[in-house]
């Protein structure tokens, strides 16, 4: 059986994912969260002429000629308004973020001036709109200030607010299932026997779906029995994306492609030209998609940044494709096969210049000690050439 290309694999994986429909969200609970459509603000910003400063609402036709003496006929302080109009001679003592009164069209900042009870000395000429915000400086009523797709973070909720919503409309979380398996595998924090392993893959997995902005859905760990099996898939139905890790392959004991063979999933391929992560197993049952990562931790955590995180995206309605960056290569690198590498690698940041990436010298997919210091993947295409040390490449940030 001939290895799929990994091009023709994620195309496959993403192939009419139509994006989640969208969910109304409180205001304060939408970071992190992909806005589903266009948000406009509804309100000018500032909804008023506001002074910017501390100072003197005046006419500039008053303080053309310094120093200029002027009545102080009363106060706007930000939360209310001078009631009156501000005349010829006539100044308005106003506050930052203060309504700018009627007649006045500039402010003369404090440090500018001398009073003396209500008789204001001007220093300094001010011109028109000087320390003035006019009515929608910063937006206007109907203005789209987030577009559909945005990431919502701190700013944009600032933004969210200042434009009078208390609720996004943000595209719903898809739902990831993991179900990890094999009897060689127990949760962390319990005592293996002589002849089994803390299971690893699972939780590094729950925190990139969520960091990927998924719903992660936990099932904990499957026995190598069809009854375990059953029962955990059972758990998975009305997940977007069901996730196994481990037993996909064609061994005596791997038996989770029949399991979900009998539970109605097709399978669609199973082996790519990739690694880490050649045994990728990819089906679907109805609306549910099913990824069968490779049970060896480093290959599982790259699969899901290479695969998991595009269907992730597919389903917010995000470009689901990784932009690679450009790197220099720390070190010379033989040949490739078939097979298109990630290798895990440090970087060094330079000014100016690309980064050198430095591939580890081991690149076995058990280290996942190894991974924990990568600060990239470095790609080799399938059948490339020998490179050498300062060569540019083609790499991959990790979960982000």
């Amino acid at each position: 059986m001939s290895l799929l290309p990994l091009d023709e694999a994620i195309a496959r994986v993403v192939d009419n994912i139509t994006p989640l429909a969208a969910e109304m969200v409180p205001l304060a609970q939408t970071s992190g969260r992909i806005l589903a459509s266009a948000l406009s603000a509804n309100l000018n910003q500032p909804p008023f002429a506001a002074s910017s400063m501390d100072g003197y609402a005046v006419r500039a036709d008053d303080v053309a000629s310094v120093p200029a003496i002027l009545e102080q006929i009363g106060e706007a302080p930000a939360g209310s308004a001078f009631a009156g109009s501000v005349g010829k001679g006539q100044t308005v003592r106003i506050f930052t973020g203060g309504v700018v009164p009627q007649g006045a069209d500039c402010v003369v900042i404090q440090e500018n001036t001398t009073a003396s009870d209500n008789a204001i000395t001007v220093l300094k000429s001010a011109s028109v709109g000087n320390a003035i915000r006019p009515l929608g400086f910063d937006f206007k009523t109907g203005d789209v200030l987030l577009e559909q797709g945005r990431t919502i973070g701190p700013v944009q909720i600032a933004l969210a607010a200042a434009m009078n919503h208390s609720h996004l409309p943000l595209r719903k979380k898809p739902k990831v299932a993991i179900i990890a398996t094999g009897d060689e595998l127990v949760a962390a924090g319990q005592t293996p026997s002589p002849h089994q392993i803390i299971s690893s893959n699972g939780p590094g997995i729950v925190a990139a779906v969520e960091a990927f902005g998924g719903e992660s859905i936990d099932l904990g760990i499957a026995r190598d029995t069809p009854e375990s099996l059953t029962q955990a898939l059972a758990k998975a139905e009305g997940a977007d994306l069901l996730i196994t890790l481990g037993g996909a392959s064609v061994g005596d004991h791997d038996i989770v492609q029949d399991i979900l063979k009998q539970q109605g999933v097709e399978i669609d391929f199973w082996r790519i030209a990739m690694r880490p992560g050649k045994p990728l197993m990819f089906g679907q049952r109805g609306p549910m998609r099913v990824l069968g990562l490779p049970g060896n931790p480093v290959s599982a955590m790259v699969c899901t940044q290479i695969f998991v995180k595009p269907v992730i995206d597919a389903y917010l309605g995000r470009d689901y494709r990784q932009i690679p960056f450009t790197i220099e290569l720390g070190c010379d690198l033989p040949a490739n096969d078939l097979r298109q590498e990630f290798m895990r690698a440090s970087l060094d940041h330079r000014e100016g210049k690309p980064a050198i990436a430095t591939p580890f010298r081991k690149q076995d997919s058990s280290l996942l000690s190894r991974l924990s210091r990568a600060d990239c993947l470095v790609i080799r295409a399938s059948h490339a050439p020998a490179a050498k040390k300062g060569d540019l490449a083609q790499a991959l940030p990790l979960f982000c």
